[in-house]
Formats: C-alpha cells, sequence, structure tokens
C-alpha cells in the first residue's frame, strides 16, 4: 500500500493561514492563495489536500466552502476538516466537493450522534483525535477533555473507516511527529491512521512509513510552506 503525503491547506477568512497559541495568523507563502497552494502541491504529486477551515473549528462557521470547491476542482481529492460535529457541517463540505470530513474530536463527546454519522457516511468520514498524551484535548474548544483510551475502547464497537491522530503538543511546530502514538492507535484499532503534527521533513516521513501498513499518511502542514519539497518527499517515501 502506498504511503500518502497529505498536505495541509489551513485557511482562515479566505487565506492561507496558521494556527497558534494567539488563533490564526496569516502565512504569506504562495500569497496567501489557498487555491495556488493547492494547485501546486497537485502538480508536485499530490492527491489528496487536506483542507481546515480554522472559522469553523474556532467560530463555529463555514467560511471556506468556496475554497474547498476550488481546490476540489484542481485535480486532488479533498479531505475536509476544522472541527466538522454535525450532519450539516459533513453535507456542507461534500457539497463543496470533499471526498472525505474529519468528524471532529469534540464530536465524541455526543456518542449517539457519532455512533449515527459514522454508520451513515462510511468511507466518507475520518474520526479525528486530538490528542495530549493519553487525554483527547480539541483544539478551540475550552473544557473538552475525554479519556483517550477508554473512548476508543467505545469506537472499537463502530464501523469507523479510519482515524487522523493529531498530536495537539506539536501540531503546528516542528518539533517530530509522535511515533509511538500512531503506532500504538494503529495497532491496537486495526483500522488505517493518518498521522499529523510535527512533521519536520523528509526522514519524518520515512519514519512514520516505516511503522507499517496501519499508518497509512501523514497529513504535513508548516514544513511545506517552509522549504519541505513535496516532490522529494513523495519520492521518499514511494
Amino acid at each position: 500500500m502506498r504511503f500518502l503525503v497529505i498536505p495541509a491547506v489551513d485557511v482562515s477568512a479566505g487565506r492561507l493561514a496558521r494556527l497558534t497559541a494567539e488563533g490564526a495568523v496569516p502565512v504569506d507563502a504562495f500569497g496567501g492563495d489557498p487555491v495556488a497552494a493547492a494547485r501546486s502541491f497537485v502538480e508536485a504529486g499530490a492527491t489528496w489536500i487536506h483542507v481546515v477551515d480554522m472559522d469553523l473549528a474556532l467560530a463555529g462557521e463555514f467560511r471556506s466552502l468556496d475554497v474547498v470547491r476550488a481546490i476540489a476542482g484542481v485535480g486532488a481529492r479533498v479531505q475536509a476538516s476544522g472541527g466538522v460535529r454535525s450532519e450539516a457541517e459533513i453535507h456542507a463540505a461534500m457539497s463543496a466537493g470533499a471526498s472525505r470530513v474529519v468528524l471532529g474530536s469534540a464530536s465524541l463527546v455526543d456518542r449517539a450522534g457519532t455512533a449515527e454519522l459514522v454508520a451513515r457516511h462510511g468511507e466518507a468520514l475520518a474520526v479525528g483525535l486530538e490528542a495530549d498524551g493519553a487525554t483527547i484535548r480539541p483544539r478551540g474548544m475550552v473544557g473538552v477533555e475525554l479519556p483517550l483510551w477508554e473512548t476508543l475502547e467505545w469506537l472499537a464497537g463502530l464501523p469507523v473507516a479510519r482515524y487522523l491522530h493529531t498530536d495537539v503538543g506539536r501540531a503546528g511546530g516542528l518539533e517530530g511527529p509522535d511515533l509511538d502514538g500512531a503506532w500504538a492507535l494503529a495497532t491496537s484499532t486495526r483500522r488505517p491512521v493518518i498521522a499529523a503534527g510535527g512533521i519536520r521533513g523528509v526522514e519524518d516521513l520515512r519514519a512514520l512509513a516505516a511503522l507499517g501498513e496501519g499508518v497509512e499518511g501523514a497529513v504535513v502542514g508548516r514544513a511545506l510552506y517552509e522549504g519541505l519539497d513535496l516532490r522529494e518527499a513523495l519520492s521518499a517515501v514511494a
């Protein structure tokens, strides 16, 4: 199975942005244009683009559906994210052209609702796990915490297609990925895992790919905007 390198395109107020402790800050690469960034990544060989609507994540309102629609038209499949919690938000993202939607970690508080969404959408839905050690802490949601392994025991009874595992302490930084966390999640759940957070470059991607088939890919954000060559990265894990 091919290891997927999935570029992240984080969007706030219609332009490229990055989440910091102070909130969303503009990213100047590609002139701040998220569609130009996605087009460049597709030209370099990306088959998936991870689009994060930071306005949805931080303010609870989809404001980047036009960006999702435009990126879906440049030749890659879109994985839409940004704290998605409802059927209406999933429908909106898919109607805009997303091939897959990431269910935000905050939604896991509502077990009945999560079970219904997972059963309804199957392969078109990934379950997001924003983890801080053994605790799920959704970014942008003050006071929401869940025990990771207890939550996974419950999720084991649902037809979850795959997980997106984000180490919240590493996300937006360049400190290296949580290899142990990704491996433990893949081996314990027996479901495909996409890793995110902290990826610096080619060696980190090789290390993730070496974990085995359970870790099917990685979302790469900041590094791609600060010097990592996507063609080189794709070649390294081919």
